[in-house]
């Protein structure tokens, strides 16, 4: 079951949801915590491969150091994503979640009407989870958009386990962006792909 604004408020109090800045009032809504936009992007470089081979994920056609690219705003700057651009994107809020509480991350209406994606579909914040989250951006509309980093732009809602799951994120072998700061490339090279 989803936590209402009183359950999100209790869980912070206690420790089991850890936002780090705290969240002010404005970002409180009645069932969701309002995270604003961090100031580092990655963005793909022009290919270097034919293809990415998703079944190899380690051979000849991996995606590789270089074929995505940081991109850092100055302050008061912004960042645009063109019409049917894709580019990763981090909360300015670190997030901890205790092992019996999930995360779903979702956009806010007011711009996905003008076309922004937040996330393509990993939108699960994971229990044990501890690190700033990365957004999945995609402009589906026809206009460049602006971004500009401190915006809120996407919102977290919470959900209780019925018992704290035995593999929390954090304790998980090949638990890839674990304690991650800023937007990290796919790690799925590290994915053990033998069953």
């Amino acid at each position: 079951m989803r936590l209402s604004d009183v359950d999100i408020l209790e869980k912070l109090r206690g420790g089991q949801i850890v936002i780090d800045p705290p969240p002010t009032e404005a970002c409180i809504g009645s069932f969701s915590i309002d995270v604003r936009l961090g100031d580092r992007f990655q963005i793909f470089q022009p290919p270097q491969t034919p293809y990415l081979d998703l079944a190899d994920p380690g051979g000849a056609y991996a995606l590789k150091a270089g074929t995505m690219q940081e991109v850092v705003v100055e302050p008061g700057g912004r960042f645009f994503l063109h019409p049917g651009a894709f580019a990763l994107g981090v909360t300015v809020e670190r997030i901890r979640l205790a092992h019996d509480i999930v995360g779903w991350l979702d956009g806010r209406s007011s711009l996905a009407r003008v076309g922004l994606m937040v996330h393509m579909t990993a939108h699960a914040i994971d229990p044990g989870w501890d690190g700033r989250v990365t957004f999945e951006f995609f402009n589906a509309g026809h206009l460049p958009l602006a971004l500009k980093p401190g915006i809120r732009i996407g919102a977290i809602s919470f959900e209780s386990l019925n018992s704290p799951t035995s593999r929390p994120y954090g304790h998980k072998q090949g638990a890839k962006y674990q304690g991650q700061q800023g937007p990290l490339p796919s790690r799925i090279a590290r994915d053990d792909h033998t069953s």
